[in-house]
C-alpha cells in the first residue's frame, strides 16, 4: 500500500457541525493524547473495520491504513495547536496488479467538536480527484468570465464618456457661432425695432440654456473618467503582454478560432505604471482585433522598449463581416463595432477604443490606429513612457 498526501495541513473556514455528518462522511473522535473515543459506522464501513474495535485504542495502534493514520494525526495536532479548523487530503493505493485501486479522502479536523472541549473530531470524506479537478476548472472559468465582464464594463464606461465628450465639443461649436452672430446682428438691427430685439434676445437666451444643459448633463456625467488617477508600481513588460494575450484568448479568441501571438525581445524590462490600466488597454486592443478578424487568422502583439518608452502594437487584417456578424461571439457593443467602420473625422479614434487613448494619455503617452478598411492590414499603436515624468 502506498500513499500521497498534501504536505501542508490547510486552514479551514467552515462552521463546526453540531452533529456527525451523515451519508458517506465518517467521523472519528480523539482525545488530546490521540486515543480513539468513538468512531461511527460510516468510518468503519469505509475501511472494513469494526467500529467497536477502534474505541479506546491509540490512533497509531488501530487497523486503519497507516498513511491515513499519519495524516489524521498531523491534522489533529494542527487543529488543537491552532484552536481552529484544519483540512488535509490523502490518497491511498491498495492491492496489486489488476486488483489494485486508489482511494482519496479529504479530512476536516474540528477541535472541541462533538466529543467535548478536550477532543478533536476528524471527518473523513471520500472524494474524486477528477471531480475536484473539474470543479477547479469550473472555478477558473468563472474567474475568467468575471474578469472579462469587468474589462467590458471598463471599456463601455470610457467609450460612453468619450462619446459624451465628442457630443459636447460638437454642440458647443455651432452654439458659440450662433451666439456670436447674435451679437453681430444686434449691432446691425435697428434698436427701436422691439420685435427684432426680442427675437435676438430669445436666440441668445436659447443658446445659453443649451450650453448650461451641456455643462450640467454631459460634462458632469463624463467627469468620472476626465481625470484618471494612476497607481504606479514596477511592472514586468513581458508578463504584462503575455497575461493580456491569455485573457483576450479566454475572453473571445478561442471561441472565434483567432490565433493570438506575442512577438517581442523583451525579457526582464520593467515599466513604472498602473499595471491594471495598462492591462485593460492591451486587452481592449487585442479584443477589438479579435472581433475584427476572420476565423483562423492571426493577431500579433509586438512590444518594444526603446527611447525611454514602451510601445505595444497590435496588427491584424480587418474583416468587416466578422466584426459585424450577429451570429458570432462578441465582447464589444454592436453599435461600437459598427461605428468603428465609419469614416473618421480628422484624427479621431474609434469610440470603442477610447479607454486605450485615455490610459495612454494619463501616463503621458499616445494611442492611435489606422483606418479600418475591410480586407486591409491595420495596426493599433499604444506608447507610454517607461517612468513617470
Amino acid at each position: 500500500m502506498t500513499t500521497s498526501f498534501s504536505g501542508t495541513v490547510e486552514t479551514g473556514c467552515v462552521p463546526r457541525p453540531e452533529a456527525p455528518v451523515a451519508g458517506t462522511d465518517g467521523v472519528l473522535v480523539l482525545d488530546l493524547a490521540q486515543r480513539c473515543l468513538s468512531a461511527d459506522t460510516v468510518l468503519a464501513h469505509l475501511f472494513d473495520l469494526d467500529a467497536n474495535a477502534l474505541q479506546g485504542r491509540a490512533l497509531a495502534d488501530t487497523a486503519l491504513p497507516k498513511p491515513l493514520i499519519a495524516v489524521l494525526a498531523e491534522a489533529a495536532d494542527a487543529a488543537i495547536a491552532a484552536g481552529s479548523v484544519r483540512r488535509a487530503r490523502v490518497s491511498i493505493d491498495e492491492g496489486e496488479g489488476a486488483r489494485s485501486r486508489s482511494r482519496s479522502f479529504t479530512i476536516l479536523a474540528l477541535p472541541g467538536g462533538t466529543g467535548g472541549a478536550d477532543t478533536v473530531s476528524l471527518i473523513v470524506s471520500p472524494y474524486s480527484p477528477a471531480g475536484l479537478a473539474s470543479a477547479s476548472a469550473e472555478g477558473q472559468a468563472a474567474q475568467a468570465d468575471d474578469r472579462t465582464a469587468h474589462l467590458r464594463a471598463e471599456a463601455a464606461l470610457f467609450m460612453r464618456d468619450h462619446v459624451l465628450g465628442v457630443v459636447s465639443h460638437d454642440l458647443r461649436g455651432p452654439l458659440n457661432a450662433i451666439h456670436s452672430w447674435g451679437y453681430v446682428l444686434e449691432r446691425k438691427v435697428d434698436t427701436t425695432d422691439t420685435a427684432a430685439q426680442r427675437a435676438l434676445g430669445g436666440i441668445r437666451s436659447g443658446v445659453e440654456q443649451q450650453v448650461k444643459l451641456i455643462e450640467q448633463l454631459i460634462d458632469t456625467t463624463r467627469a468620472e473618467t476626465r481625470t484618471l488617477p494612476l497607481d504606479r508600481a514596477p511592472l514586468a513588460l513581458r508578463r504584462l503582454m503575455e497575461e493580456s494575450v491569455r485573457q483576450a484568448r479566454a475572453s473571445l479568441a478561442s471561441a472565434r478560432h483567432v490565433m493570438l501571438h506575442v512577438e517581442s525581445a523583451l525579457v526582464e524590462e520593467q515599466i513604472s505604471a498602473d499595471g491594471e490600466r495598462l492591462a485593460q488597454a492591451l486587452w481592449l486592443m487585442l479584443a477589438f482585433a479579435t472581433e475584427a478578424s476572420a476565423a483562423d487568422s492571426k493577431v500579433m502583439l509586438s512590444g518594444l522598449a526603446d527611447g525611454g518608452a514602451f510601445s505595444a502594437v497590435v496588427t491584424f487584417t480587418v474583416s468587416q463581416k466578422a466584426l459585424l456578424d450577429p451570429e458570432l461571439p462578441h465582447v464589444l457593443e454592436t453599435f461600437a463595432r459598427t461605428q468603428a467602420m465609419l469614416p473618421r473625422e480628422a484624427a479621431r479614434i474609434a469610440w470603442v477604443l477610447a479607454l486605450c487613448k485615455r490610459v495612454a494619455e494619463a501616463h503621458g503617452g499616445t494611442f492611435e490606429h489606422d483606418d479600418f478598411t475591410d480586407g486591409a492590414p491595420v495596426a493599433l499603436r499604444f506608447r507610454v513612457p517607461l517612468s513617470a515624468a
